[in-house]
């Protein structure tokens, strides 16, 4: 057991009170590591080493080319410890080793993609009725708060610094009390990539001690936020205090539509694909499988026979295709809808604990179906291997169930007709569409969701914008005086 600490301006430290808590491998519940239980006042130190680097010292001065190359250095660094890094990640979260690998050859392709963007934030010439010059500049919002969730924590976190560190701003990353150690482990690498002390700080804790904290300091002038709803709810009504920008990505019921004409083979692997990977801890996961009535039975049929092949174990075990739950608390609440799902529709396949392995928040991925689109199992966010498949019988019905929801985070759409998708694309109200897949996620394309999904964009130039603000420069160019006497 490896007992970490945190990385506060530059430097490896303990919390104030030096209290820690345990950091667990789902997969067999042992604890793997401790780390600092942060409180309010190590939050402040945090925020104050990000302020000082923000204000002051090296990193003002460094130029956007410096910022692309520290993200270069990053990169390279995380290509060459990845194999101990998704070994790590895999340990921590309960991922298999092969997502993990996927996870972190990403974290490495987003370190580069805002590398190479840090030197294209462009201001503006404005043109106005006057014998005067008008720019609009483009500049670093400030420290940036940023908490991150537990399903792709690596991931997560690079999906966050990376445009921060490119705008030139500092931050104070807050790791998911669940996953830390991915994170702690790559900030041994930010002096040697070339990033000054405080510029990135990591504390560790609980979201009532540490999160909160973070999210109400005054010197905080901007939080980014991936989790629940709920939580997003709250940090925006903290927030306020302040007027601190706020962007959130959060909860989803994304729908998975399948239309009797789309290639069917395709569309079964879409559907399991689409639920079941990460063990279906997936903001974006397809949990709603809308079927057209046509290919409704043949749909269900084929679905749960192919997901009797799903094999469930170890995370760094290379054959496993889902490993356990992140944690104890998801294992509840995860077991919770599938028992709550028995009540709402029937079961094609799980609904339970597995037999083997007998140790381990592992549960069967479960399939069920006739379920009601008002059903808790179609409406609310389960973050776990359990699907809902609905019957729909024509295109209206289907836009009606699939904008039936809270949330708007993604959907996808299934079918050889085009000028059928288009319509369909048009009237989902979701952030992110996909059309005969499930699931793919670029750095170079906007990630964020509509209504209680959240508000704001990441990745892509979009996730830059997030941390620029914008200033407008008049230059007087004539030499007469105002003449306003």
């Amino acid at each position: 057991m490896k007992r970490y600490k945190m990385f506060v301006n530059g430097e490896w430290v303990e919390g104030h009170r030096k209290g820690y808590f345990p950091v667990y491998d789902p997969s067999n519940e042992e604890i793997i590591a401790e780390v600092p239980d942060a409180d309010e006042q190590d939050v402040d130190r945090a925020v104050k080493a990000a302020r000082a680097a923000f204000d002051s010292g090296a990193w003002p001065a460094t130029t956007a080319q410096e910022r692309g190359r520290i993200l270069f250095r990053l990169a390279e660094r995380v290509r060459k410890e990845s194999a101990k890094l998704a070994e790590l990640e895999s340990r921590n979260c309960g991922k298999p080793i092969v997502e993990s690998e996927y996870d972190v050859a990403d974290v490495a392709t987003c370190f580069e993609y805002y590398g190479g963007l840090a030197t294209k934030v462009l201001g503006h010439v404005n043109p106005v009725p006057d014998n005067a010059l008008s720019l609009a500049l483009r500049e670093p919002i400030g420290v940036a708060g940023q908490i991150i969730p537990w399903n792709y924590p690596l991931l997560m976190a690079a999906w966050k610094l990376a445009p921060a560190i490119a705008a030139g701003c500092t931050c104070v990353l807050k790791p998911a009390e669940q996953t830390p150690l991915t994170a702690l482990e790559m900030a041994a690498w930010f002096a040697d990539a070339g990033l000054p002390p405080g510029v990135v700080n990591i504390i560790t804790g609980f979201g009532e001690t540490a999160g909160a904290p973070l999210v109400r300091h005054s010197d905080v002038n901007k939080i980014a936020f991936t989790g629940s709803a709920s939580v997003g709810k709250q940090i925006v009504k903290m927030a306020a205090d302040t007027v601190k920008r706020v962007t959130l990505e959060l909860g989803g019921k994304s729908p998975n539509i399948f239309f009797a004409d789309a290639d069917f083979e395709a569309a079964i692997d879409g559907a399991l694909f689409g639920v079941f990977i990460n063990q279906g801890e997936v903001c974006s996961a397809g949990s709603r499988i809308l079927v057209e009535k046509l290919i409704y039975p043949k749909f269900v049929e084929a679905a749960t026979e192919k997901a009797k092949r799903i094999r469930l174990g170890p995370p760094l075990e290379r054959g496993t295709k889902m490993g356990p739950l992140v944690s104890k608390e998801q294992y509840e609440r995860v077991r919770m809808y599938q028992e709550l799902g028995k009540t709402e529709g029937k079961v094609a396949i799980g609904g339970g604990r597995p037999a083997s392995p007998a140790k381990g928040y592992y549960v069967e991925p479960t399939i069920f179906y006739d379920v009601k689109n008002s059903a808790r199992i179609a409406q609310e966010e389960i973050f776990g291997p359990v699907a809902a498949v609905i019957p729909f019988s024509d295109e209206t019905e289907a836009i009606r169930i699939a904008n039936d929801t809270p949330y708007g985070l993604a959907a996808a759409v299934w079918s050889r007709d085009i000028y059928k998708v288009f319509r369909v694309v048009k009237a989902l109200r979701a952030g992110i569409v996909w059309v005969n897949h499930m699931q793919p996620t670029y750095v170079e394309a906007p990630w964020g969701g509509y209504k209680q999904s959240g508000f704001g964009r990441e990745l892509g130039p979009w996730g830059i914008e997030e941390y620029l603000e914008t200033k407008q420069v008049h230059i007087n160019l004539n030499e007469q005086p105002i003449g306003w006497y």
